[in-house]
C-alpha cells in the first residue's frame, strides 16, 4: 500500500478475479457469441446455479445454440443477437450487487428545473463561466491587426466575419449543442468524457477500477440496429488494443495538462490587458508602470484565493453581467455613430477576399482571431456547478449576442479610425465612460482569471482521484459547496509563473502570441473524446458522427497551424508547461499501474490464512487493526510481512480500500462495501470505500471510524439475516424438491439474477471450511432463530464493540518502488528516479486522513516491478 492507499485496482485480467465480474461470463476465445455489453460467452457454462467458495463462482447462464449451418445471414444475425440479449449474467456477490446501486449512476436523473431557476442559474453562469470569452474584446483586434495592417475595408470586414463565424461555430454550434450533451451525470471536462467512456468499455488504464464499476452504466438493451452492432464492434477493438487505451488515456492527461497550462497564461493576459488601457489616458503612465500594476494586481489576485472563491463570488455574476451590458451598448452606440455597414461582415464571402488580399498575412492573423473563443472549453469544465439549459440559455440569449455587438462596434470604429488598433478597446469607449468601464474591466478581468485558476484545481483534483497526479495538499474552502477547493502549490506556483511572463514578455501582443495554442489543443481533445461518445454510447447515424470530427476537427485543426506558427514568438511556452505536467501525470500513472500489478502477483491465498488458524499464528490483542491496500481481491502481500514483523495482530482485521469509481459522487450511506474474509472467528473484514471524482475527502480520521463500524455492524445484521433467510428458504425446497419447476434458460431481464441471496456463495464456502472433521455443529442459524436473537451475531457485534473502545491502529506500508534488473534503461530510468522523485516529495495518505501519528504502524516493503 503507498502510504494511505489511494491507487485502486487497474482494469487488467489479471486484477479482477471471477468472483468480481457480475455481468461477464467467462472468455472462450475470439468467436463465440457475446452479450450486449460486448463480453463472450462461454459455450460450456451450466445451466444451473452452482455455489463456490470465495475465489470461483460458476456462472449462470445457458448453453450457445447449435451453429445455424446454412441458415440466411439475417436469420443468423436476428438468433445470434438474441442470444446476446438473453444470456444470464453471471451470479454476483454482495460488494458486487452494492456496487452498481450507486445513486445516479444510471443514467443522469438531473430534475427539471422550472424557467425562473433555470434563468437563476443562467444569470449565476456569467460570473463562473464566461469571464474568459467575455473579456476577450480586450485584445483580439489589437492581435489580428498588428499582423496584417489595415489597407482597406475588406481587413476590417474580413476580420470581423472570421470572429463572428468561428464565435458561431465553436463555443455556439459545437459546446452549447453538441459538447453538452456527452456530461457524465451533469459533470463535464475532459475526465468526465474518459470516466463516462471507460464505464461503457473496458478501455482504462488507471489503477482505481474493477470489473463492476466498469458496469455501473453499461449498454441499454435496444433493438438490432446497425448503429448497435457498430457501437459493439468499436467496443471490442478498444477493449482489445492495448494501443488504443494507452492513446485515450494520453488525449485525456494531454488535455488535462494543457488546461493547467492555460491556467498560467490567462490571468497574465487578461489582467495586463485590462490594466493597459491606463497607457494613453494617464500621463507617464508608460509599459513599465503597466508592468508593476499588472504584478501588484496578479499578487492580490492570488493571495486571496487561500478564502476561496465563496467569499468573493456574490459579485461575481452581477459584475460580468455588467460588463456584458457594457459590451453591447457601446458596441450599439459605435454602429450607430461610426458606421452601420459593419452588418455586411454576415456574408462570409469576406473571409475569402481577407484571405485572398492578405494570404499568408491573413493565415498568421487565425492566430489573433482564436483568442474570441479562448474559455469556450470551460462552458464544458464547468457544468458541474450548473445545468445544460442554464449554460445555453445564458450563451445564446446574453453572451453570444453581446460578444457579437461588442466586436461589431469596434470594427465600426475601425473603418473611421483604422490606426486605433493598438487601444482598439479603450479608445472606442465615449470619454466620460472610460473610468467606470476600466474599473469594471479590471474586476472582469480577475473573475475571468479567477474561473481559469479555479478551473485548473478542479483538474489536477479530478486527476488526483483517478490516480494520474501525485498527492498535494487540497483545502476545502466551503462547507456548502464541495466544489470549491484552494491548493496551495498549485496557487503559488501560478502566481510566480504568472508574474515571470509579464515581467518577461512586458506586452499584451507578446504574450497573445504565447496564448491559444493549449486551448486549441484542448478543444481538439474533446471533439476526439466527444466523437467517440457518439459512436460508442450515443449509437449516433454514421453521417452525423463522421460530419462532426470533419467539420469542427478541420477548423480547430486550421487554427491549430496558425497558432503552431507563433510557436518560436512565445508559443513555446504553453507546450513547456503542458508537457511538463503530461509527463508528471503520465509517469505518476505508469508507476501506480506497475505497482498495483506487482501486488496483484504477490498477494496472499486464503489457504494460507486459514492454515494459520484463527489467531494468524501470532497473539490477537484487542483494538481493530485498519489495513491499508490496494486490491479488492485478495489478501495484499503486505499483511504476511505484518505478520512476520509485528509481535501481535489485532483481534479484529479490515482490509481497507480507498477507489475511486468512475462516477462523479457516491452518497455517503453507499460508501462502503464490506465482506467476510476467511470464517466468523477471524474476525477478518474487507472494506471498499469508494468516492466519486468529484467527491470531497475531508472528514478526519474519527469520523471515518465511527462510520466504518456503523456500516460494519449493518453488514453483520444484513449477513445474519440473508443466512437465517436462506436457511429456511433451502429448508422449505428439501422439503418440497418435486415441485421445484424448471429454470427458464431466457429470463425475462438480467436483473432477476440480483435477486438470489447475496451470501448463498460464501455461506456453502464458510460452511464447508467451518464444519471440522469432528462433525461440529452447523453454524448457520436455523428458521427458529431470528437474526435478532442468533447468539453467534450478538456475540460477534459485542467483540466489535470491545475491539472499537481499545482503538484504532492503522497498519501501513512504507512502499519502496524498483525496476527489476531486467528492465529497460528506460524504464529504470523512469521508476527509480522520476517516479521515486514524485512519490518521496508527495503528500502520504497519513496526512490526508489526519490520523494522529500514534495511531500508525509502518511496515517497510519493495516492490519490483
Amino acid at each position: 500500500m503507498d502510504e494511505g492507499g489511494i491507487q485502486e485496482e487497474p482494469p487488467s485480467s489479471a486484477a479482477a478475479p471471477a468472483e468480481a465480474r457480475p455481468l461477464r461470463p467467462t472468455r472462450s476465445g475470439g468467436g463465440g457469441p457475446r452479450w450486449v455489453d460486448g463480453s463472450e460467452v462461454d459455450s460450456s457454462e451450466s445451466t444451473h446455479p452452482s455455489l463456490g467458495d470465495e475465489r470461483s463462482h460458476p456462472g449462470i447462464s445457458t448453453a450457445d445454440d447449435a451453429d445455424s449451418g446454412g441458415a440466411p445471414l439475417s436469420r443468423r444475425f436476428s438468433s445470434g443477437f438474441r442470444r446476446r440479449l438473453g444470456k444470464r449474467p453471471k451470479r454476483v456477490d454482495s460488494l458486487d450487487v452494492e456496487a452498481m446501486s450507486v445513486r445516479g449512476a444510471h443514467g443522469h436523473g438531473t430534475t427539471d428545473m422550472s424557467w425562473m431557476g433555470t434563468a437563476a442559474m443562467a444569470f449565476q453562469t456569467l460570473g463562473v463561466v464566461y469571464g474568459d470569452m467575455g473579456t476577450s474584446p480586450l485584445y483580439v483586434f489589437s492581435d489580428v491587426f498588428s499582423k496584417v495592417p489595415i489597407k482597406s475595408e475588406v481587413e476590417i470586414l474580413g476580420a470581423l466575419s472570421l470572429v463572428m463565424y468561428t464565435i458561431a461555430l465553436i463555443p455556439f454550434a459545437k459546446y452549447v449543442f453538441i459538447v453538452l450533451k456527452a456530461n457524465d451525470n451533469g459533470e463535464g471536462g475532459t475526465f468526465a468524457l474518459y470516466s463516462l467512456i471507460c464505464r461503457y468499455a473496458k478501455v482504462s488504464l488507471l489503477p482505481n477500477q474493477q470489473r463492476v464499476d466498469e458496469d455501473i452504466s453499461s449498454f441499454r438493451l435496444k433493438l438490432p440496429t446497425p448503429e448497435l452492432e457498430r457501437a459493439l464492434c468499436v467496443k471490442e477493438c478498444l477493449e482489445k488494443k492495448p494501443l488504443f487505451k494507452s492513446v485515450l488515456l494520453f488525449l485525456v492527461l494531454m488535455g488535462t495538462s494543457m488546461v493547467i497550462g492555460d491556467g498560467i497564461l490567462t490571468p497574465s493576459m487578461s489582467v495586463m490587458s485590462a490594466v493597459s488601457g491606463l497607457q494613453g489616458q494617464v500621463a507617464g503612465f508608460d509599459t513599465n508602470a503597466v508592468v508593476i500594476v499588472s504584478i501588484l494586481v496578479l499578487l492580490l489576485l492570488f493571495s486571496v484565493q487561500r478564502f476561496g472563491t465563496g467569499k468573493v463570488g456574490v459579485m461575481f455574476a452581477p459584475v460580468l453581467a455588467l460588463w456584458f451590458i457594457n459590451l453591447g451598448s457601446i458596441g450599439i452606440y459605435n454602429i450607430i455613430k461610426y458606421d452601420i455597414s459593419v452588418v455586411r461582415a454576415f456574408n462570409p464571402m469576406y473571409i475569402y477576399y481577407f484571405f485572398e488580399m492578405n494570404g499568408i498575412k491573413a493565415w498568421s492573423a487565425l492566430g489573433g482571431c482564436v483568442l474570441c473563443i479562448t474559455g469556450a472549453e470551460a462552458m464544458f469544465a464547468d457544468l458541474g456547478h450548473f445545468t445544460v439549459k442554464s449554460i445555453q440559455l445564458a450563451f445564446t440569449a446574453v453572451v453570444f449576442p453581446c460578444l457579437l455587438i461588442a466586436y461589431m462596434g469596434q470594427a465600426a470604429y475601425l473603418m473611421k479610425h483604422p490606426h486605433a488598433v493598438e487601444r482598439i478597446f479603450y479608445d472606442s469607449v465615449p470619454d466620460a465612460l472610460f473610468w467606470p468601464v476600466l474599473v469594471i474591466a479590471t474586476l472582469a478581468a480577475m473573475i475571468a482569471s479567477q474561473a481559469m485558476i479555479s478551473a485548473t484545481f478542479s483538474c489536477i483534483k479530478q486527476a488526483m482521484a483517478l490516480g494520474c497526479f501525485p498527492r498535494i495538499k487540497i483545502i476545502h474552502t466551503s462547507k456548502k459547496v464541495m466544489g470549491q477547493i484552494y491548493i496551495p502549490v498549485m496557487n503559488w506556483f501560478l502566481m510566480v509563473m504568472c508574474i515571470i511572463i509579464v515581467a518577461t514578455f512586458r506586452s499584451t501582443n507578446d504574450i497573445a502570441n504565447a496564448y491559444g495554442i493549449a486551448e486549441v489543443g484542448v478543444m481538439m481533445v474533446s471533439t476526439a473524446l466527444v466523437t467517440l461518445v457518439m459512436l460508442l454510447i450515443w449509437q449516433t447515424n454514421l453521417f452525423l458522427v463522421l460530419c462532426f470530427p470533419i467539420v469542427f476537427g478541420a477548423i480547430e485543426f486550421i487554427y491549430l497551424t496558425a497558432v503552431m506558427s507563433k510557436l518560436l514568438e512565445g508559443g513555446w511556452l504553453p507546450l513547456a508547461f503542458s508537457s511538463l505536467f503530461l509527463c508528471m501525470m503520465y509517469t505518476w500513472n505508469y508507476g501506480s499501474v506497475l505497482k498495483y500489478q506487482s501486488e496483484m502477483r504477490g498477494k496472499i491465498s486464503l489457504d494460507f490464512i486459514l492454515d494459520l488458524g484463527s489467531t494468524l499464528g501470532t497473539v490477537r490483542v484487542p483494538g481493530i487493526g485498519l489495513v491499508y491496500n490496494e486490491l479488492v481481491q485478495g489478501i495484499p502481500s503486505i499483511f504476511g510481512q505484518m505478520l512476520v514483523t509485528l509481535p501481535a495482530m489485532h483481534s479484529t482485521i479490515v482490509f481497507v480500500c480507498i477507489k475511486y469509481v468512475p462516477v462523479p459522487y457516491v452518497p455517503l450511506e453507499e460508501r462502503f462495501l464490506f465482506r467476510r474474509v476467511g470464517q466468523k472467528d477471524y474476525h477478518m473484514f474487507r472494506c471498499v470505500a469508494r468516492y466519486g471524482y468529484k467527491d470531497v475527502r475531508k472528514e478526519d480520521h474519527s469520523f471515518f471510524e465511527h462510520l466504518l463500524v456503523e456500516n460494519l455492524e449493518k453488514f453483520m445484521r444484513r449477513e445474519a439475516q440473508e443466512l437465517a433467510l436462506e436457511a429456511s428458504t433451502m429448508e422449505a425446497e428439501r422439503d418440497d424438491v418435486s415441485d421445484v419447476p424448471e429454470v427458464p434458460p431466457f429470463p425475462a431481464t438480467a436483473a432477476e439474477d440480483l435477486h438470489v441471496p447475496l451470501l448463498s456463495d460464501q455461506r456453502l464456502s464458510d460452511e464447508n471450511r467451518m464444519s471440522g472433521p469432528e462433525g461440529s455443529v452447523p453454524l448457520l442459524p436455523t428458521s427458529s432463530i431470528s437474526p435478532e436473537e442468533d447468539p453467534s451475531l450478538e456475540y460477534e457485534l459485542s467483540a466489535l464493540r470491545e475491539a472499537m473502545a481499545s482503538g484504532f491502529t492503522y497498519l501501513l506500508a512504507h512502499g519502496d518502488v524498483r525496476a527489476t534488473k531486467q528492465s529497460f534503461f528506460t524504464k529504470k530510468f523512469i521508476i527509480n528516479y522520476f517516479y521515486a522523485f514524485l512519490r518521496r516529495n508527495c503528500r502520504v495518505g497519513t496526512a490526508a486522513l489526519k490520523v494522529p501519528h500514534s495511531n500508525i504502524m509502518r511496515v517497510g516493503m519493495t516492490y519490483m516491478v
